[in-house]
């Protein structure tokens, strides 16, 4: 009976679509869509979509030969998930009518009602609404996905599916509705982040933390990385896909578009030669692998400041998150917790280094959403805003996904035997071999 559920509730959303929401025509005359802003947005939301594969070759290069497919499938199934989570209530829960300033009216948007025609979300008014429900929904895929590179090769598939739908819809909506939308406490507090720093990085980061304390280690941790061709090719696809991530948040195609993608480029750049650099200092060869941790990391720490700090300043954004990510990777592996790809000093902490310079470099002359300057200009709210946010997302993160995890581990638990983990997971969860 068990096995059927899944399968039950799918056919019942299929019926309550039947049933949903109609479909007249909202035209209204006052709205003037701009195709150029929309064609944009359209490219950017593939570009976004294109992120999720571009990870998946990422981490899968990184783990053992046995748990490729596994770990590849991890990050695939949340393009399929929580894209229906997200058209039945989850953009409702994000982006619908304010709660408190934590969530959205799960009722606002249900089954995508209310979209058709010129209807458009007030804060990017030249495109239609479903369009940038559909932008937004590629965020929300990659957040989740990005968490399972802390626990690869140890988790069930089954529960894994549980938890990602639990994270996406008590940690990653709340975060999204409270930064995003124009009640959400964190906007309205004064926090800047231009494409997702807090919302998806910091998030995934500090649920990849708890995950990876909780399930505690491998039997065998080290092992040879199984594709570094693949690492190489999803690294191109991500910083292929992050232009549609950074410049995309513009919301149109404009002047700050091209500016976030200036800053894209530089600061991802600067990050993969100075972590080559520093591996150098170290005594270690220049390798690929760090090449493209290196300019992932620059990507991370500049996507909440894309559109809100200098070209120049990007400079320092990539090279400072570069050197204290890696640090903490090389602290990391000192200790006994086993974040499989170092999800949490690479993306979490990337996050928050950016979140952090964002406040510290942001002007109001180039974006003025920006209303207070940054630390570097010599005004102090932006940074402390910051910085007490930074504290508050960090606490609800690690703390909400490790209540989450646990809650996950009692529907079904999440380590796999340790037979299987030997086997495999690619074998023992999937009965596929690479």
């Amino acid at each position: 009976m068990k096995k059927t559920i899944p399968f039950i509730v799918l056919i019942a959303l299929a019926i309550i679509g039947m049933l949903g929401p109609s479909t007249e025509m909202a035209n209204l005359s006052d709205v003037k869509l701009d195709s150029g802003d929309t064609a944009w947005l359209l490219t950017s939301s593939a570009l976004v979509l294109i992120m999720t594969p571009g990870l998946a070759f990422f981490y899968g290069g990184m783990v053992s030969k046995k748990n490729v497919i596994s770990t590849m499938l991890q990050s695939f199934i949340c393009m399929c998930l929580i894209s229906i989570v997200w058209v039945v209530f989850g953009f409702s829960l994000a982006f619908g009518e304010d709660i408190g300033g934590i969530i959205g009216d799960p009722r606002t948007f249900y089954m995508m009602k209310g979209m058709l025609g010129n209807v458009v979300w007030e804060g990017l008014p030249t495109v239609p609404l479903v369009l940038f429900a559909m932008f937004q929904l590629k965020f929300a895929i990659i957040a989740p996905a990005l968490i399972t590179g802390a626990f690869a090769e140890r988790v069930r598939f089954n529960s894994y599916m549980v938890f990602i739908l639990l994270f996406s819809i008590f940690i990653y909506m709340p975060l999204a509705h409270a930064t995003w939308h124009p009640e959400g406490i964190l906007a309205r507090y004064g926090v800047l982040d231009f494409a997702g720093g807090t919302v998806v990085h910091m998030s995934a980061g500090w649920a990849a933390l708890a995950s990876a304390i909780y399930l505690k280690g491998r039997k065998a941790p080290t092992h040879s990385p199984a594709r570094i061709s693949y690492v190489i090719l999803g690294t191109a696809l991500l910083w292929f896909g992050w232009f549609g991530f950074n410049a995309g948040s513009a919301g149109g195609a404009n002047s700050l578009a091209a500016h976030a993608f200036a800053t894209t480029t530089i600061a991802s750049a600067v990050a993969a030669m100075a972590w080559i650099f520093v591996d150098i200092i170290r005594g270690k060869k220049p390798s690929a692998m760090g090449a493209c941790i290196g300019a992932v990391v620059g990507l991370v720490a500049i996507t909440p400041a894309a559109g809100f700090v200098s070209i120049s300043h990007s400079i320092v954004i990539g090279l400072v998150a570069a050197l204290i990510s890696n640090l903490l990777v090389f602290l990391r592996s000192k200790t006994r917790i086993d974040d499989t790809l170092d999800v949490f000093p690479c993306h979490g902490v990337g996050g928050m280094v950016g979140m952090v310079l964002t406040a510290v470099f942001a002007h109001s002359s180039i974006n003025p959403v920006v209303k207070v300057n940054g630390l570097f200009f010599g005004e102090t709210s932006l940074f402390i805003a910051h910085v007490v946010a930074l504290v508050a997302v960090s606490i609800f993160a690690f703390f909400g996904s490790l209540l989450l995890i646990k809650l996950t581990d009692w529907i079904a638990p999440l380590r796999v035997h340790e037979k299987d983990e030997e086997l495999g997971l690619d074998r023992t969860q999937h009965d596929e071999e690479l």
